[in-house]
């Protein structure tokens, strides 16, 4: 189809206007949070170089968290402004549809929603892993893995235990390593503690002891069946774990890409680690935040579309009620889903599925 007059003029101004509006608020919110830190980068002796690279990575994720929003405000401010002129009657006086004349404002949305995947999968996510870095060297405390009895599988058939683990010293008490056949232990290496070689970036296992099962069909009955092999003061070796698995993993989502996340979600899975809702929570949501765009639009679209004598005000607001109610029921079930009690799938779809029906409801009742 081609993309009339009207459709480009359309199209120019909710883009422009988006843009505008997301520079704005970046300032806004940057100015803010310098002024807040201040003093933060005064005490850690922080010169312009590094502040700068802060800020390099903290605007593009102002850019993305505030892109939903962003884009109902342009979308509420360019329409309300065609009605108020009465613009959109002129439209749809002339013969078009008012389905037709959605079209520039879905291309709209296609283009901000291919932009916010894009970057929210990708860039985004590089810029935040620097971003937390920077914070927790020079805003926050300390982080102490606190953890015991650790249990994780490793391998196939392959299960690691660790008592507790010193994430300041990246060390390690009371180590083993497990290995079955068929649910039935046939070997174990067992060391009173590991130690992290940064140099050779390797495990370093002290008092280590290999024991074997002669008979892995006896020993179920037979203790005596499981004998001491071989023995030592140091051994070198690799493990499937690093210093990074202790380190702190609030929100660390944030700072992975699309495909790390589908990694590292299925990473969880095969040690049956915790915790894995967070990271399933955050996979769904991006793919569901573009479908977000488009039903923000067309609500917007909807509410504010019509003009009345008492002007456009009461459209503008319910449509901000409207789109408010929708973030605070995203956050919701989004909190559901990582403490478990919602799957993350309806977590992340639920509120789009239910503001579709609201965003359809506006629109049979929307003058055409």
């Amino acid at each position: 189809m081609t993309l009339k007059i009207i459709d480009r003029y359309i199209l120019k101004k909710v883009l422009s206007t988006f843009f505008f509006v997301v520079l704005i608020l970046m300032a806004i919110i940057t100015v803010i949070d310098v002024t807040e830190k201040m003093d933060k980068f005064s005490k850690n002796n922080l010169d312009f170089n590094a502040i700068l690279g802060y800020y390099l990575d903290f605007i593009p994720w102002i850019a993305g968290l505030i892109t939903p929003i962003t884009i109902f405000i342009a979308i509420i401010y360019v329409t309300s402004r065609m009605a108020g002129h009465t613009e959109i009657i002129s439209i749809l006086s002339s013969g078009v549809s008012f389905r037709r004349m959605l079209l520039p404002y879905l291309i709209a949305s296609l283009v901000v929603a291919s932009i916010s995947f894009v970057l929210n999968g990708w860039v985004i996510p590089r810029a935040t892993k620097s971003r937390l870095a920077f914070e927790l060297q020079y805003f926050n405390n300390r982080y102490y893995f606190d953890a015991r009895n650790i249990h994780l599988q490793v391998a196939p058939q392959v299960y690691l235990f660790i008592q507790n683990y010193n994430n300041v010293s990246n060390q390690g008490y009371q180590f083993s390593l497990e290995r079955f056949d068929k649910n039935v232990l046939i070997e174990k290496l067992t060391a009173e503690n590991i130690t992290w070689d940064t140099a050779k970036h390797t495990w370093t296992l002290r008092l280590w002891k290999i024991h074997k099962v002669n008979d892995i069909f006896a020993s179920t009955k037979n203790p005596d069946s499981i004998q001491f092999l071989t023995s030592g003061n140091s051994l070198d070796t690799a493990l499937a774990i690093s210093p990074k698995d202790f380190e702190a993993q609030e929100r660390s989502y944030e700072g992975m890409t699309t495909p790390e996340l589908f990694e590292h979600i299925n990473k969880l899975k095969f040690r049956g680690a915790s915790g894995v809702q967070m990271y399933e929570v955050d996979k769904q949501i991006r793919f569901a935040a573009p479908f977000t765009t488009f039903i923000l639009v067309f609500m917007g679209v909807t509410v504010s579309s019509r003009k009345s004598r008492g002007g456009t005000g009461l459209q503008i607001a319910l449509g901000f009620v409207l789109a408010f109610v929708f973030i605070l029921f995203f956050l919701l079930t989004r909190s559901f889903a990582e403490t478990g009690s919602m799957h993350p799938v309806v977590a992340a779809w639920t509120p789009n599925l239910i503001f579709i029906v609201i965003s359809g409801v506006l629109y049979r009742y929307t003058p055409r």
